[in-house]
């Protein structure tokens, strides 16, 4: 399970954003995950966590490329209770490829989908950002589609079709526009930040008891915290990109499989 919550708005007023971004990944607690950083050693441009699980080196969740004068980001969220095929590859790279190479997300949109059949089910979200331009596209392959957002609307996506969203994504939209309109009367990504760890469970949840019943309860809020199960909600991640391309990137990841136990902070700051 993972979710996700953002604005964007190619032209925002002067000492805005032209991104807001707030996402929790959820996973095994012991599943290694490098930190947040620029890959330096095959794509300076982009920035991101990546997956350190034999077999699955290199995949992302959520990373964020930028190349002459276009900035791309993307999200990959798992659709919960669909069937699955055990010969199908690794969903993260779908976002790797996305960030590091140079179609635009139409493009690489139509071409993931020509093959969405090697993938077990996903959600996968791409911002696009090229001078006064703002392109919010969803792909998915259950069903089989893509779906283009509107810019200066805040959006959600969780693990279920974006037409039947979970309703830990429907409150948490409130919770996280709510936090954006009072942004200048108070520290973003503190505020962020914290909405992030909120564990308020929006319960019952039809959509979401059909799709995981066993642990559906568990998975109602925006944090999850499963300590007997080993999941739940181990990285955060905000996002900032202001109105002059600033990019602040900011990470909190456990050190290890205690949730209660370290987490680390990474901030990288960038002029795209």
């Amino acid at each position: 399970m993972c979710i996700l919550f953002f604005i964007a708005n190619a032209n925002p007023v002067p000492d805005g954003y032209k991104l807001i971004l707030a996402s929790n990944r959820d996973e095994f607690y012991g599943r290694p995950a490098s930190q947040a950083s620029a890959w330096n050693d095959s794509y300076p441009h982009v920035f991101g966590g990546r997956d350190m699980e034999p077999g699955r080196e290199g995949g992302t969740w959520l990373a964020l490329g930028s190349k002459n004068g276009v900035t791309k980001i993307g999200a990959l969220l798992n659709i919960t209770g669909e069937k699955r095929n055990p010969n199908a590859l690794g969903r993260g790279p779908i976002v790797t490829n996305y960030v590091s190479g140079d179609l635009t997300n139409r493009q690489y949109a139509e071409e993931l989908l020509e093959n969405h059949l090697t993938y077990n089910s996903f959600n996968m979200v791409s911002i696009e950002l090229e001078n006064s331009r703002a392109s919010i596209l969803h792909t998915s392959n259950a069903p089989p589609g893509t779906m283009e957002f509107p810019e200066k609307e805040v959006h959600g996506f969780g693990n279920s079709p974006y037409t039947i969203p979970l309703q830990k994504v429907v409150k948490g939209k409130e919770k996280f526009r709510n936090i954006v309109k009072m942004s200048g009367s108070g520290n973003l990504v503190h505020d962020l930040m914290e909405f992030l760890k909120d564990d308020e469970k929006h319960w019952p949840d039809d959509e979401l008891s059909r799709r995981a019943p066993k642990w559906a309860e568990k998975l109602s809020s925006v944090y999850v915290k499963m300590p007997i199960e080993g999941y739940g909600s181990r990285t955060r991640t905000v996002i900032l990109i202001d109105s002059n391309d600033r990019m602040d990137f900011f990470e909190e990841t456990m050190a290890g499989t205690d949730p209660d136990g370290e987490w680390k902070k990474a901030h990288i700051h960038k002029q795209l």
